[in-house]
């Protein structure tokens, strides 16, 4: 193993010695109940499968008779979980070939941030993760059931399931994704047109057409944002089949997959021979995996709260400075956009999951030896699937590249870094990713222009007064304001800016997109303006200074001169706590921590 990989698991270990041993005790208590339904009333099991079919009843009085709980996020809105629709009937078939059973637990709420982005509904969306987590709760919470799979891929969803699926650790847990939407226009050319829209040289036709051509049928979004982030790293975690992540909806091997993780839920119980349990896969050195396969890919920012906030739920306390540590020395393997041009389905032509597991255990900085839905070791994913006639198969992955430019070994990477650095100094501490910032790019300092609210970037944007180096300081956008929304609509102005030759820069309390970009963006700083964060007294023409490189984030100005000014006040908050639902959120924004700590409801702020 790589020195710093073992360096950081072992201090993951040590910190989280105290939470992990009670996390562990809570489950090894619920396994040792056993079969969950015999422990039901008569009354209590007529009512959970009243409304099943005589053979599924029959199967389901017997206590060797393996209950599959499936908790789907599936809606018809979100492109990603559109294909889920028909998942529950191909799991329900799939398991009664075992001899068991498979019902529908619950479902979970699923927000498409493409669709809120830029819109007060965005608002509610970091918060819908921890919902999603209670949710999934709620869905289980019958008893009912010997092992669970969770139908989930997009931004929050998939943390939300996690977090929620490892309250129940105790059950065998398959993750099924759904695969990737095709092909559509280039990454390169969609940037393209809404920078021309942003600049008014084209007109909302012409945008919507552009948009409609790259999102035009079911299945994920194609670029590199949180959603395939999140397939990435829970399949190297070990909870999907391998190779799973990135095979097209609706093709003959989509279905088999489907199937074959129905299955697999099934023998991973104790009545079938092989018990594993969430709890053993979900481990210190699985948690290093994920981060490792974030930084290998220059994965979603977002990544720097979820992954936390999932490690937390597993009784394992990470922090940036584990991330930060990984970051130096894990080479950046992949180019995705908007971390290049191509999309995930390239990066899965190009050699996917295989070749890249296969390249990080080979270089020392992937944990072999640990639980995986397969079996013992993460070498299960440097195979691939494929349909040999109508029979799944898995084969050795490619041992080379097929596209350089897509996918690199270890020997030969796109940097000697993984592109995520975590920032600090007199505003606080925060994170940027580099991945896509050209080197020229990634030192920014310059007068500071301050805004409380996205919408006044924009306008001041579209009356021509950016024309000059500065820093934009979007402020009371943390998550106990007004919930953290990614200020995404932000970055075809920013980087029209950037094009025309000024050094521009981000920082902000809030979030950007998993397809952060070419702007150097200093995000989810802390302690975030409405706690009386540094970024409340920054004012207009103040000088601040962004060193990606050196990872330092600071205010020029005189340090008792800065400690004197009073706080802003944030009018700008007050009209986003109400409409579209938020003012329901109001008890989340009160208990939610910050952003290094999960910017989560459920965890203790950490002394």
């Amino acid at each position: 193993m790589h020195p710093t990989v073992e360096q950081v698991t072992q201090r993951i270990i040590d910190r989280s010695r105290s939470s992990r041993g009670d996390y562990l005790q809570r489950m090894k208590a619920a396994e040792e109940k056993g079969v969950h339904r015999s422990r039901l009333s008569c009354g209590n099991l007529a009512h959970g499968f009243a409304a099943c079919g005589q053979g599924d009843k029959q199967a389901l009085k017997l206590t060797n008779a393996v209950n599959v709980g499936m908790v789907t996020a599936y809606n018809d809105m979100l492109s990603a979980h559109q294909p889920y629709e028909h998942y529950p009937e191909q799991v329900r078939e799939a398991v009664r070939e075992l001899g068991s059973v498979a019902q529908v637990a619950g479902g979970v709420p699923a927000m498409c941030d493409g669709v809120t982005q830029g819109q007060p509904g965005m608002e509610l969306s970091l918060f819908s993760r921890d919902v999603i987590a209670m949710s999934t709760a709620v869905a289980l919470s019958h008893n009912m059931f010997d092992a669970a799979l969770y139908l989930g891929v997009c931004d929050k969803i998939v943390p939300g399931l996690l977090m929620g699926a490892l309250s129940f650790g105790h059950l065998p847990t398959v993750f099924v994704p759904a695969g990737p939407m095709p092909s559509g226009l280039p990454n390169k050319e969609k940037a393209r047109i809404r920078q021309l829209y942003a600049e008014g040289k084209v007109g909302r036709d012409a945008l919507l057409e552009c948009e409609s051509s790259s999102y035009h049928s079911a299945g994920t979004c194609t670029f590199y944002g949180t959603a395939n982030t999140n397939q990435l790293v829970v399949e190297l975690m070990g909870l999907h089949l391998p190779g799973s992540s990135f095979v097209n909806p609706g093709t003959p091997l989509r279905e088999a997959l489907t199937r074959e993780s129905a299955q697999r839920a099934v023998r991973n119980t104790a009545q079938n021979g092989r018990f594993t349990p969430l709890y053993e896969v979900v481990d210190e050195k699985a948690i290093v995996n994920g981060l490792v396969a974030l930084l290998a890919t220059g994965g979603s920012t977002n990544h720097t709260m979820h992954l936390v906030a999932v490690a937390r739920a597993a009784g394992i306390v990470i922090n940036w400075d584990d991330f930060s540590d990984l970051s130096a020395v894990v080479p950046l393997l992949a180019r995705i956009y908007p971390n290049g041009e191509a999309d995930i389905n390239h990066f899965q032509a190009a050699g996917g999951t295989a070749f890249l597991v296969r390249e990080l255990l080979a270089a020392g900085l992937l944990h072999e030896d640990v639980a995986t839905i397969m079996g013992r070791g993460l070498s299960h994913y440097t195979r691939e699937p494929f349909l040999d006639g109508k029979q799944l198969v898995w084969r050795e992955g490619p041992e080379t590249s097929l596209d350089e430019a897509v996918l690199r070994p270890v020997a030969e990477p796109f940097s000697q870094d993984g592109g995520l650095k975590v920032l600090g100094g007199n505003l606080g501490r925060g994170v940027v990713k580099i991945s896509a910032v050209a080197p020229e790019h990634r030192l920014v300092e310059a007068p500071a222009i301050v805004f409380d609210d996205q919408d006044q970037l924009a306008e001041a944007f579209k009356r021509g007064e950016l024309e000059r180096d500065f820093v934009a300081v979007v402020r009371f956008q943390g998550p106990g304001a007004i919930g953290m929304p990614e200020l995404h609509k932000l970055t075809p102005y920013l980087g029209t800016l950037q094009d025309r030759g000024f050094k521009v820069a981000l920082v902000t309390d809030g979030r950007m997109s998993g397809a952060s970009g070419k702007v150097p963006a200093a995000i989810h700083v802390w302690p975030e303006a409405s706690k009386g964060g540094a970024l409340a007294r920054v004012r207009d023409g103040d000088i601040i200074r962004l060193d990606a490189g050196a990872g330092r984030l600071e205010v020029l100005v005189d340090e008792a001169q800065f400690a004197a000014r009073s706080d802003a006040c944030g009018d700008e908050v007050l009209r986003h706590q109400a409409g579209m639902g938020r003012e329901l959120f109001a008890p989340l924004r009160g208990q939610v921590n910050c952003a290094e700590e999960g910017a989560s409801i459920f965890f203790a702020t950490e002394s």
